[in-house]
């Protein structure tokens, strides 16, 4: 028999032994490094989950994790901290982390909005050796590098990205794809030229040609797309339509059978309103053809019901500058300024298509016109109800539209001016003339033709403000910095200056414009401010103004060019932009020749888009352009009453009006894009 004694004894010596063994069994054995499958896979993880596993990794698995941990940071918007972690990063790197490394390079860029590098880094990407998750990421940088402008390489991206994605993600794509396509211009369209394997893009493009043909009669719409499905049953829209498209096919259309006009028919502003009634009219009865003299006016109401004399002989003609805000913005006095006679101005050639088929005509249409001069909005709009009219195009004035955002009216309604704070009501789209549609026009024209520090030569007065605030703010809102603003004043002032030598520097003072700016982060108790885009910090910089937003009259920039002349000489590389305002088809061949290089903005019935439309909108106002621009808006609410559902139902709907292409956003605020036009050896032709 053993004794006890020894067995405890030998017992004792074992076990440190054993405890020994136990330990340096766990020095030797590593946790199975799980930083390469996260970075193979989506990387679906926090920031902090990353920075913890980076923290706690001493080999090569600590780079990994700090790669991952840049894209979660990213991902949640927290920009600093991650160009920060990126700056550390070690110099020796194996192949796989030197390709997440590279594609990283352009997410930071586009997260610092500085496209422009963001490009130059995708460029030296060879996608084909990314994994699949890392060339969704590629497809997304390049995509977000593009801003939205509409090009073949941002076609391809969509394309390329879609069969990797699922879900949202995936309508996403379609979305976008289609928004590319419905964003390029005719010439755009027509200069595309596309490989013979890539089936996808060349179904993309046929479906859009189906919505060009067929998007204002929605059963040969919903026919034209079910003949597409079936010859491209394997493209990804055929399976996922676009969301326009999918709204259209389940769209309910708006009965235009009876028509409630609402327009001031006496007193200052009436001069506006039957002008506006003499282009609604033509649009129902003749399209955009010319009017035959003996169309039948519409029926018109006073606040007793009795009819009410239309013709063109009792316009009256408005004398209070402050009637009418919008849609002509301007003073009244400039509205109806009569030009001398001159021949019928020269049709620049022809840029979008014609708008003739914007909404055909519909002379059975019943058009009712209220006069809001006589009784209270709600009263009109029950009385309107009450005659049974399915929609109500109006009212004019400004303050009658602030009311609507308290009526109870059941009815479509097409305001025909934009109040100063937008109510979304689902039976409300706000159609204005405002200098302010020009100014966001201008600010998206300037921006993409590639400048990015503009000056804004605005008249001393409300007008003038109202211009400078709304293109700063849509200038920040397409990734723009400071803007800078100069006032003129008087004609007066300004021959003054010219007879003194003065001239007109380029500089300015900034605008003071809020917009949505990237939101600081808090890490560890510490916030830290976002950082200022490049643009942000350039953009106001003195003298180095690239581009100068003009608004003013004919008269006025026939001085104000000269006088930019004087003193920045022949050197100066500022491209000159003006509104509309300083077109007035009076410009004689001096002109056109002082003018030389001047980029302005245009309806397209006044850019020669509908020449027949043009010579019956100035023969029907003696040749005013302020007036004609009013007609055409009387055209165009005509298309818009006609596709109101679409409209306000349909994301990113169009119609080529006489007044721009238009389309709502989600308010249903009706936005023009115009037409540019430039002065050119004496010759007016399309802005290149």
């Amino acid at each position: 028999m053993v004794p006890s004694k020894f067995i405890r004894s030998k017992a004792g010596r074992c076990l440190p032994v054993m405890l020994a063994a136990l330990i340096f069994a766990g020095c030797t054995t590593k946790a199975p490094d799980q930083s390469a499958a996260h970075i193979q896979g989506e990387a679906t993880a926090d920031s902090a989950y990353y920075l913890q596993q980076m923290q706690q990794s001493s080999d090569d698995s600590k780079t990994t994790w700090q790669l991952l941990a840049i894209h979660a940071l990213l991902k949640e918007g927290k920009i600093k901290q991650a160009v920060d972690l990126y700056n550390q990063l070690p110099k020796e790197m194996n192949e796989e982390q030197r390709r997440e490394q590279s594609l990283l390079v352009p997410e930071i860029k586009n997260a610092q909005k500085d496209y422009a590098a963001a490009s130059t880094a995708l460029a030296k990407i060879n996608s084909a050796e990314l994994n699949k998750n890392q060339q969704t990421r590629y497809y997304q940088a390049v995509i977000d590098a593009s801003q939205n402008r509409p090009s073949l390489e941002l076609l391809r991206a969509y394309i390329a990205q879609e069969p990797m994605l699922t879900g949202p993600a995936h309508q996403k794509n379609i979305d976008g794809t289609w928004q590319t396509l419905s964003q390029m211009t005719p010439e755009q369209m027509n200069s595309l030229v596309i490989n013979a394997d890539e089936n996808t893009l060349q179904g993309w493009l046929d479906l859009q040609r189906v919505w060009n043909d067929n998007r204002n009669d929605p059963e040969m719409l919903k026919a034209g797309i079910k003949d597409w499905q079936t010859r491209y049953p394997q493209n990804p829209g055929a399976k996922t339509l676009p969301t326009q498209l999918s709204n259209m096919q389940n769209y309910k259309p708006a009965s235009t059978e009876k028509i409630a006009l609402l327009l001031p028919l006496n007193g200052q502003a009436a001069v506006f309103g039957r002008t506006i009634q003499q282009g609604f009219e033509a649009a129902k009865n003749m399209g955009s053809a010319p009017v035959a003299q003996t169309t039948a006016p519409a029926q018109v109401a006073d606040a007793n019901g009795q009819p009410v004399d239309t013709t063109q002989a009792a316009l009256p003609k408005p004398a209070d500058p402050n009637m009418v805000a919008s849609p002509a913005a301007a003073s009244v006095d400039d509205l109806t300024q009569q030009p001398a006679a001159t021949p019928a101005p020269q049709a620049a050639p022809q840029t979008q298509p014609a708008a003739a088929a914007a909404a055909p005509a519909n002379p059975s249409a019943e058009v009712k016109v209220y006069d809001t001069t006589t009784q209270p909005l709600a009263q009109i709009l029950a009385q309107a109800q009450q005659d049974g009219a399915t929609i109500v195009v109006g009212p004019l004035l400004k303050n009658n539209v602030d009311q609507l955002a308290t009526t109870t009216s059941p009815l479509n309604i097409l305001a025909l001016n934009q109040p100063e704070n937008v109510q979304n009501r689902a039976n409300i789209c706000y159609f204005a003339l405002s200098p302010e549609d020009e100014a966001r026009d201008a600010a998206d024209h300037i921006w993409q033709q590639g400048h990015r520090a503009p000056l804004l030569l605005v008249p001393r007065s409300a007008l003038g403000d109202r211009v400078t605030k709304a293109f700063a703010d849509e200038w920040l809102k397409l990734g723009g910095g400071t803007v800078l603003q100069q006032k003129f004043g008087s004609t007066a002032e300004l021959k003054q200056g010219i007879n003194s030598g003065s001239g007109i520097a380029l500089s300015g003072t900034p605008v003071n414009a809020v917009a949505a700016q990237p939101e600081a982060v808090t890490i560890g108790g510490l916030t830290i401010p976002a950082p200022p885009t490049e643009a942000q910090i350039t953009g106001g910089a003195s003298g180095s103004v690239d581009a100068a937003y003009i608004v003013a009259t004919s008269d006025e920039v026939a001085l104000i060019k000269p006088m930019i002349a004087m003193r920045t000489g022949s050197r100066s590389s500022a491209q000159l932009y003006a509104s509309s305002r300083s077109s007035q088809g009076v410009s004689g061949p001096d002109f056109r020749l002082e003018m030389e290089g001047l980029q302005f903005s245009e309806i397209p019935m006044l850019a020669g888009n509908n020449p027949s439309l043009m010579q019956q909108a100035l023969g029907s106002v003696n040749n005013d352009y302020s007036l004609a621009r009013l007609y055409a808006m009387g055209v165009d609410a005509w298309s818009l009453a006609n596709h109101f559902s679409q409209i306000r139902q349909v994301p990113g709907y169009q119609v080529n009006g006489n007044t721009g292409t238009l389309s709502a956003n989600q308010d249903c605020v009706i936005n023009r894009k115009l037409n540019w036009l430039q002065f050119s050896q004496g010759q007016i032709v399309p802005a290149s």
